[in-house]
């Protein structure tokens, strides 16, 4: 066997051991419980409504300002530092 199927079967061994791994300690996600004293809250109704709208908002105006704010002339008109 030559070296470089040793080590493409190597890899797959490992793959595979990894994914079993991974798999087995994977636990399952626990759901919240329903709690119907909360659920009709209105400002929780209102959160339904606005909250796609920020989304939007976001995507489509602050990201882009952000991104134009953040190159040259303007970064340092409007102060932007780099984190």
């Amino acid at each position: 066997m030559t070296k470089s199927r040793q080590n493409r079967g190597f890899r797959s061994l490992a793959a595979a051991l990894t994914v079993a791994v991974a798999l087995t300690i994977a636990l399952p996600a626990l759901a919240d419980d329903y709690d119907d004293r909360h659920s009709g809250h209105p400002l929780r109704i209102v959160a339904y409504v606005v909250h796609p709208i920020g989304v939007i908002l976001d995507y489509l105006i602050f990201r882009p300002f952000h991104w134009v704010g953040s190159h040259e002339p303007f970064s340092t008109l409007f102060g932007h530092e780099e984190a």
